[in-house]
């Protein structure tokens, strides 16, 4: 695996998300859970690829700002359509760094 540093916990609090922008250029999103949890997922809906980073955050539900799909970011799966799913990048923390690797993992796209 080839985890690179994406930022500080500082950066995402619980109950917040953040878009940031991987040396390779792919666009993550980075959603602050209980317990200092952080999961990394696609930036970009499946739906028609609008920016989940202008999303709304309620608690465990993300909803696409663009067509209002919703996503329940502790399994990412999808809530409406239940048929659809956001990709999900290993993320690990040392210390206050957060570590991602988006090596082997393609953002999903969703015939919906």
């Amino acid at each position: 695996m080839a985890f690179e540093k994406i930022c500080t916990l500082e950066e995402v609090w619980e109950g917040e998300m953040a878009g940031f922008t991987t040396a390779n250029g792919t666009e993550v999103l980075l959603i602050g859970l209980q317990d200092y949890v952080v999961r990394a997922v696609q930036q970009t809906c499946p739906h028609q690829q609008f920016s989940l980073a202008d999303g709304i955050l309620d608690r465990h539900v993300l909803t696409c700002r663009a067509h209002l799909w919703q996503f329940d970011v502790r399994t990412d799966r999808g809530i409406n359509p239940s048929d659809c799913a956001l990709a999900v990048y290993p993320t690990k923390v040392e210390g206050d760094d957060v570590y991602i690797d988006v090596a082997q993992t393609a953002p999903l796209r969703s015939h919906s």
